[in-house]
């Protein structure tokens, strides 16, 4: 059987499916790698994204016309401006080192897998990121941390997926003895 948690966060539903563990602690947590278990999902803030810093990301990162003219973005193929990826992942970026990892445990990443935008993100969408847990184990060469891999996934006020990835990150442990 299929659990279904509708979770309400920043005024946007979320639908959290086949979570072990769910929390919607918006304050930053004091995490190490034995808090990182298989299935722990936490909702990691909201963010509303608008044209003028869609626009000021896209002129100097990623100037392609449907991220920097409104005007000329309408008779492009999402029919309207729309938010760079890397401008959007940036943001996620943001939310994930506030909520999901922490300075006291956090060793940097190994890199990002999977990273995907299945829908376009508009001005005015407000996004809400959530991270789980898919994997965690001890490091083989230096007992003093682990490798946590996490999906995280960016949700828009309408509940739709506009983007994945999968997150590879060095963690201390809290007691490696």
């Amino acid at each position: 059987m299929r659990s279904v948690t509708i979770q309400r966060h920043c005024g946007v539903a979320a639908v959290l499916r086949d979570t072990k563990c769910v929390t919607d602690q918006t304050e930053r947590a004091a995490r190490y790698f034995e808090d990182y278990v298989p299935g722990f999902t936490a909702d990691c803030g909201s963010f509303t994204m608008n044209e003028a810093d869609i626009i000021a990301f896209a002129e100097k990162y990623d100037p392609q016309p449907f991220h920097v003219d409104p005007v000329g973005a309408k008779d492009g193929p999402f029919g309207g401006l729309i938010a760079s990826g890397w401008h959007t992942t940036s943001m996620m970026m943001r939310q994930l080192v506030e909520h999901w990892v922490s300075p006291e445990s956090s060793l940097g990443a190994a890199g990002v897998d999977e990273l995907r935008w299945p829908r376009p993100v508009r001005p005015g969408d407000t996004l809400h990121v959530r991270g789980t847990v898919l994997e965690a184990r001890r490091s083989a060469s230096k007992p003093d941390r682990g490798i946590v891999r996490t999906r995280a996934e960016l949700h828009n006020q309408d509940g739709d997926l506009v983007m994945t990835l999968t997150a590879i990150n060095f963690i201390l442990l809290r007691d490696p003895s």
